[in-house]
């Protein structure tokens, strides 16, 4: 599908982002871990979440999808019953993850203690994506892992189980990574200590020790005893603040905007975006400050602001990975230039990241010149229309939604429709924020 964006004259209004993606994958799998049945409220309806769902049945976890009552002010919830991962079954068909690189990695580091054969696989730009940094350590840990690309392509075939602790140095800071890690690590023998050259997202940290773990942080390095048996745990998942970082980036772009984000997860291991924007001017507060099943909750309200350009790099770029084409449109529009450094891992991401930013904002006049690990933007403070094509990245799709909202003319946008991956209501959103 393609869509037209036309500029608009205004923005204002209330969104609620989509759940939190991050959240919603980790309290589907942690919780399939332990025997029993919870309820998760406000999981994620984007095609990711539903991937990790349809692995999770394959295993012998039901996951119904409960709608409420004709009239009822109640959202739809999840429920799920799990055997525990030591009553999986020994699944008769390949795992497809289809698009979801976090389901993957996360299954794999699942499948690394289930002591029978399993086939995961995804679609094609998945299959071409890289898995040996997973396939690695669990195969230090005992499993057994074979696959395409000396190993490291899907599909790939699994038999764990009978895994031993081991202390490993993490090459790079990947939240998917440690999690894979972390799961593995809960049913081996023996402690396991998981080194991290930086911090990134501890969304399973917290979820796991909330279950009952014993996983203990000590600098940058994670112990995990195995030992205690997990309780399951209801939980209800926050607002995506990756899907709110558009918004965030719109408000504080456009010359006429006022726009208020309510329910957004601000876990500090996410809320980078919020540093670079607040770094680069953006006029953003926190309202209604909370907690929420162990992770902090807020209402977000950002407004027009002028923008000036910015270095982001090191420590900063594993927390705002995904929000790098968005920041970069918002450098795009800014005074000054901004450098983005250490970023070569979105290369590996639903398309080469960086090339594809690049070279869509480019189309739509800015100045954007590739690094090999990142980018420079010269700021122009205004951009045209044009046709852009999101290279089937939802990311990038939607970064060029917002873009059209600030250009002088139309952006049409080519394969517009894959915005479903992460957020399927965005392009309606969109449209209720217009004031002309």
């Amino acid at each position: 599908m393609n869509r037209s964006v036309l500029p608009a004259g205004e923005l204002s209004g209330t969104l609620s982002p989509p759940a939190d993606k991050s959240v919603s994958h980790r309290a589907a799998i942690l919780n399939s871990l332990a025997a029993g049945s919870v309820t998760v409220h406000n999981y994620s309806e984007g095609a990711d979440c539903r991937s990790t769902l349809e692995c999770l049945r394959l295993l012998g976890v039901t996951a119904e999808v409960v709608n409420p009552a004709e009239g009822s002010e109640e959202e739809p919830k999840l429920v799920l019953t799990s055997p525990g991962l030591e009553n999986f079954n020994e699944p008769e068909t390949v795992l497809d993850a289809q698009n979801s690189g976090t389901t993957m990695r996360f299954i794999m580091g699942l499948l690394g203690s289930t002591p029978f054969l399993s086939v995961v696989t995804g679609d094609r730009s998945l299959r071409a994506r890289p898995m040996g940094r997973v396939v690695q350590p669990l195969r230090l840990m005992g499993a057994q892992v074979m696959g395409r690309g000396s190993d490291s392509l899907a599909p790939l075939a699994i038999r764990g189980g009978d895994l031993n602790g081991i202390e490993y140095t993490m090459p790079v800071a990947s939240a998917q990574l440690k999690s894979a890690l972390l799961m593995a690590a809960l049913f081996a023998n023996g402690e396991t200590v998981l080194l991290q050259p930086a911090l990134s997202r501890d969304h399973t940290e917290r979820m796991l020790r909330a279950m009952g773990a014993d996983v203990v942080e000590d600098g940058l390095a994670l112990v995990v005893r195995p030992g205690p048996k997990l309780t399951p745990m209801d939980i209800t998942v926050s607002g995506d603040i990756s899907s709110a970082a558009f918004w965030l980036v719109a408000g504080a772009v456009h010359p006429n905007a006022r726009i208020r984000l309510s329910n957004v997860g601000v876990n500090p291991s996410r809320t980078g975006v919020l540093d670079v924007l607040r770094d680069m001017g953006a006029s953003v507060t926190e309202q209604n400050a909370r907690m929420e099943g162990g992770e902090p909750v807020a209402d977000l309200m950002v407004e027009s602001s002028e923008l000036r350009g910015v270095e982001i790099g090191g420590d900063m770029i594993p927390i705002v990975q995904d929000e790098v084409p968005v920041l970069a449109l918002a450098a795009a529009l800014a005074r000054g230039t901004t450098t983005i450094r250490d970023a070569q891992e979105l290369r590996y991401k639903e398309s080469d990241r960086l090339h594809a930013t690049a070279t869509e904002l480019t189309k739509l006049g800015a100045k954007i010149s590739e690094l090999p690990d990142g980018l420079v933007i010269e700021g122009s403070g205004a951009l045209q229309g044009g046709a852009c094509d999101s290279h089937g990245d939802h990311r990038l799709a939607m970064t060029l939604g917002i873009a059209g909202l600030v250009t002088r003319e139309a952006v049409d946008i080519a394969d517009a429709d894959v915005v479903d991956i992460s957020y399927p209501g965005f392009w309606g959103d969109l449209d209720s924020l217009r004031g002309d």
